[in-house]
């Protein structure tokens, strides 16, 4: 059983023609499934209201359609969105007769600069996206460990605590021993299930539902992570040098608070230091976060600025 994630991000109005509609919060998730094969269609349904449907939307893909209505500051704000977080495989939809003369140079340099034109037609979509499904192998990256970020959660009758998210990166099964954090609780994997059908285990990208026995769904909130890799870890004060998006206009400042967003995790923190030594686009910095982040040493975590106007999106840095 293969799956896609895919962002829709610029309309919301293009992935529901594609696929059907499923759980809705300031996501809303579409489904396309033909045998043992699925694609799960995310579409950022409160951006430009909050960046972080948006965040939470990119940070679940590994592909990006990109519906290109009107060339405004939200746009810019969702193509530096995708390139900061790296999805570099996708395709761009072109509306009201705009021409792809008037979006390359906003593409240039990015992560998008090579994505591929997409007809506006929901039926070719439909069939592209899973016949792209049908091909792609899934594989658990690095080792056997897994970790699914949790998205939403809920009591089922005759279930129990049911957890939805995306398995960010190698494999579990049902049965294994699972640790929630932040809250170090440790659970029982019950069972999964990939769009309403039993598993025997989730893989990374897979978009899952785990049930599990040990905790209550009051518990449990958006952005822990049920995990099975003893090297996933929690941090609140980081010492680090990052790196500005370029089109980010002002150095970063002792004393202001931002964001840090992290698989389903956006934390608020305050600049406590910052030295630039004349390149404000390259400054180190020491942020105190308000609460724990958790993450893998070496993953990568996005600071947004949320009084930004209209650009919120300030840069990134690596989580030791």
């Amino acid at each position: 059983m293969g799956n896609l994630n895919v962002v829709v991000a610029g309309s919301n109005n293009f992935a529901a023609d594609v696929g059907k509609k499923g759980t809705v919060t300031d996501m809303t998730f579409f489904e396309i499934k033909k045998g043992n094969d699925s694609v799960t269609l995310i579409e950022p349904t409160k951006y430009p209201e909050k960046l972080s449907s948006l965040f939470y939307a990119v940070s679940m893909a590994e592909y990006a359609i990109l519906v290109v209505e009107k060339i405004d500051s939200f746009l810019g704000e969702t193509i530096v969105m995708i390139d900061s977080l790296g999805i570099d495989k996708g395709w761009i939809v072109l509306r009201n007769y705009i021409q792809p003369e008037q979006l390359k140079p906003l593409l240039a340099g990015t992560s998008l600069e090579n994505y591929q034109p997409l007809e506006d037609d929901a039926i070719n979509t439909r069939e592209m996206l899973i016949d792209l499904a049908c091909n792609t192998k899934k594989t658990a990256g690095d080792g056997t460990c897994g970790s699914c970020p949790i998205d939403s959660h809920f009591n089922v009758k005759g279930v129990g605590t049911v957890v939805l998210g995306s398995v960010i990166d190698g494999y579990f099964k049902v049965h294994d021993k699972m640790q929630i954090l932040p809250i170090k609780r440790e659970v029982i994997l019950k069972s999964i299930q990939k769009h309403d059908v039993d598993a025997q285990d989730g893989i990374k990208g897979d978009h899952v539902g785990l049930a599990l026995r040990g905790i209550e769904s009051d518990e449990l909130d958006r952005g822990y992570v049920a995990t099975t890799d003893p090297s996933v870890k929690m941090t609140n004060k980081v010492d680090v040098k990052a790196s500005l998006v370029r089109f980010w206009p002002n150095p970063i400042k002792e004393g202001m608070v931002m964001h840090i967003g992290h698989w389903m995790q956006m934390v608020p923190c305050r600049v406590t230091s910052v030295s630039d030594e004349d390149d404000f686009r390259s400054p180190k910095l020491s942020l105190e976060l308000e609460t724990n982040i958790i993450h893998k040493p070496g993953d990568k975590a996005l600071m947004m600025y949320l009084e930004g106007g209209k650009l919120r999106v300030v840069g990134s840095f690596t989580l030791e």
